[in-house]
């Protein structure tokens, strides 16, 4: 693992056929943003015969990495201890700042999404890699709304993407007046930055905005929906599953970029 304070794009690998799918994702995000490539591998301590697998297929995967993509650094890092605690010491100790998955693994990950501070990036390894150039973003009445318009702008300043903003159309006046203030800032992030961009008033309040949102990606040939996870977890939350599960679930192939708004997000450095 290298010693340096790079910023990373950190990879999990599960050992599996879809490895390889996760690992393109994570040099397209990894290229975007010019950060460092690093393969993640979680296991028990005393499970040696996995962390010697892990150790003999990442070796064979970076030096692929480098043997295609020479400028581009990378690293591995085996992770022991609980899964909730993972992104946790990926982003402190190790500068990571963005998570890539599997979509199908993340009732395994649901517990470390949300106590990450680090957004959680989950794709279908049955389709090829996303070019993330065309963004669906939902804006509800949140002011955590920032984190997902932040990363949007990164994906437009830094991948030429076009966003397309879905602002909900709540009915109570004050909670109007949040989301009116979400659009404005929204606007002037992208403008600042000439990106391109459009925002629509939604049909929906901001409970259903997420899902609203979702469909225009998937209607529209969308490559990455961003949204943010859910601020309040409900015991029913736990028991039936929580909004962002069903959204993943339903996703169908698009890749989706889940932000928490509990916690403090990691800010990429330029």
């Amino acid at each position: 693992m290298s010693e340096s304070k790079e910023q990373k794009i950190a990879v999990l690998i599960p050992l599996a056929s879809s490895d390889k799918t996760l690992i393109l994702n994570g040099i397209k995000i990894a290229s975007i943003f010019r950060k460092e490539l690093c393969l993640v591998f979680h296991c028990q301590k005393r499970d040696t015969r996995k962390r010697a697998i892990f150790k003999q297929k990442s070796d064979e995967y970076l030096a692929t990495v480098k043997k295609e993509i020479p400028s581009l650094k990378s690293s591995k890092l085996i992770i022991t201890g609980p899964v909730a605690e993972m992104p946790e010491l990926l982003a402190d100790d190790f500068e990571t700042i963005l998570l890539v998955a599997d979509a199908k693994n993340y009732s395994h990950l649901a517990k470390a999404v949300t106590e990450s501070p680090v957004p959680f990036l989950f794709v279908d390894t049955e389709n090829s890699p996303s070019d993330f150039k065309k963004i669906v973003q939902p804006l509800d009445l949140r002011k955590e709304n920032t984190d997902s318009s932040l990363w949007c702008s990164w994906f437009g300043r830094f991948n030429g993407s076009e966003i397309i903003s879905v602002a909900a159309n709540d009915k109570d006046k004050d909670d109007l007046k949040q989301v009116a203030q979400n659009v404005l800032l929204a606007k002037k992030l992208f403008s600042k930055f000439s990106i391109t961009h459009k925002i629509y008033k939604g049909r929906k309040s901001s409970l259903g905005n997420s899902f609203e949102a979702l469909e225009l990606a998937k209607s529209s040939g969308s490559d990455l929906l961003i949204v943010l996870g859910s601020s309040v977890i409900t015991p029913l939350d736990k028991l039936i599953g929580l909004p962002e599960k069903k959204i993943i679930r339903q996703a169908q192939g698009l890749p989706v970029l889940l932000i928490n708004p509990r916690r403090e997000n990691y800010i990429l450095c330029d």
